[in-house]
């Protein structure tokens, strides 16, 4: 980081922020590869503005926590599981195809088994990020399309959710099957231990000070960050803290006003996460990882519309709706970042097999993002005729 400090380094990153996802949304991109492009050229690569992004990689964190806590708080317990059982089959197996085929890719272009196995388990997740924003309200509210594209969504982060307890249970027990069994109790006493503390406390006090929204507002805050605090001191993630933490919040009539009131806290630390990303890659490796990348975000691109649709045809839905749904669904995730950085973090995966993730996800963006804003209603869509908010 350079002499001026902190305040410079916020300055930079979001004046800079400004610009660039002025000029991404001109050209109908993904604000989010925006913030990673900034980060590359602000950071130690190109023109070292931020030449330490330590400080900013430990601020966006919380960037993370607080986007966890959100899909917890959005996902009622009983809703979830009306939601997902419709998609289950399709989730599953459609997770199964995408794993198989990133370890492949990563095992072809000489990776280690355990590399390959956290390049396939990134390879198996679409963006929550990109797939709900590039959705129309009024399509995601009152369209079947809207419906099983969150509940897919909904099932996968469950599923990401599990893998990072897994990634960091292998990486802090070193595979010794007690330690990782003890790991995953924890997480089930974690549940209990939350949902409690809701009922019992959140809950009253919500009903009670419910006109005071400061007061609400404070209150989340605190329980998130407290929630995510108390899963690290069990030896559990942050991140699987704040999740949990925003589950059992969800059975608040109030979770709504909750979810809305911190979607900017979210969205400040989240630009601070993806810039983080760009500031800390290494263009170094850039040769190393250019052609499996290439190849895996070709295959997100390519195959996943194509095994969503053929998946979603089976089960009865139209052929339209279900290619749709292909293409909005054809990347990678904000999961599969999450998962290169906690698994290089765990010692899991290489620094090589997390490059490899983190390029692959933002070419998958990239390119999906720009092909759903050309043939499918949007907000930003290229064509006036499909250009819905």
């Amino acid at each position: 980081m350079t002499g001026n400090g902190i305040l410079f380094t916020i300055f930079l990153v979001f004046s800079g922020a400004a610009v660039v996802a002025t000029l991404a949304l001109f050209a109908r991109q993904s604000l989010l590869v925006a913030y990673v492009v900034l980060g590359v050229v602000m950071g130690p690569a190109v023109l070292g503005l931020v030449s330490d992004p330590a400080l900013i990689r430990e601020l966006s964190h919380i960037g993370i926590i607080f986007l966890l806590f959100l899909l917890g708080l959005n996902l009622n317990p009983r809703d979830l599981v009306l939601m997902v059982r419709k998609t289950t089959l399709v989730t599953l197996a459609s997770s199964l195809v995408f794993g198989g085929f990133g370890a492949a890719v990563a095992l072809l272009f000489g990776l280690g088994m355990l590399d390959a196995l956290m390049v396939g388990a990134a390879s198996m997740f679409s963006s929550t990020i990109i797939g709900l924003k590039l959705l129309p309200t009024s399509v995601m509210h009152h369209q079947r399309t809207g419906e099983i594209i969150i509940s897919i969504l909904l099932m996968q982060d469950l599923i990401a959710i599990v893998l990072l307890l897994l990634i960091q249970g292998v990486g802090e027990a070193g595979l010794p099957l007690a330690s990782i069994a003890l790991l995953l109790l924890k997480f089930p006493l974690l549940v209990v231990l939350a949902f409690l503390v809701t009922r019992f406390v959140l809950l009253p006090l919500l009903r009670r000070f419910d006109r005071i929204q400061e007061y609400i507002f404070l209150l989340a805050i605190g329980w998130c960050i407290g929630l995510a605090e108390l899963a690290s001191w069990f030896g559990l993630s942050a991140e699987i803290g704040a999740f949990i933490a925003g589950i059992a919040l969800a059975t608040s009539p109030i979770a709504l006003f909750i979810s809305e009131s911190l979607k900017p806290l979210r969205d400040f630390f989240l630009i601070l996460f993806f810039f983080s990303l760009g500031a800390g890659f290494d263009l170094a490796v850039l040769p190393e990882v250019i052609w499996p990348a290439l190849v895996l975000g070709a295959g997100a691109l390519v195959g996943k519309p194509a095994v969503f649709r053929w998946l979603l045809v089976r089960t009865g839905e139209s052929d339209r709706r279900s290619r749709e749904i292909g293409f909005r669904l054809g990347q990678f995730s904000e999961f599969s970042l999450l998962i290169a950085v906690v698994a290089v973090s765990a010692g899991t995966c290489s620094s090589e097999a997390s490059y490899l993730i983190q390029l692959s996800t933002l070419l998958s963006f990239l390119a999906s993002s720009y092909l759903v804003v050309a043939r499918f209603q949007t907000p930003i869509a290229l064509k006036d005729e499909l250009r819905l908010d």
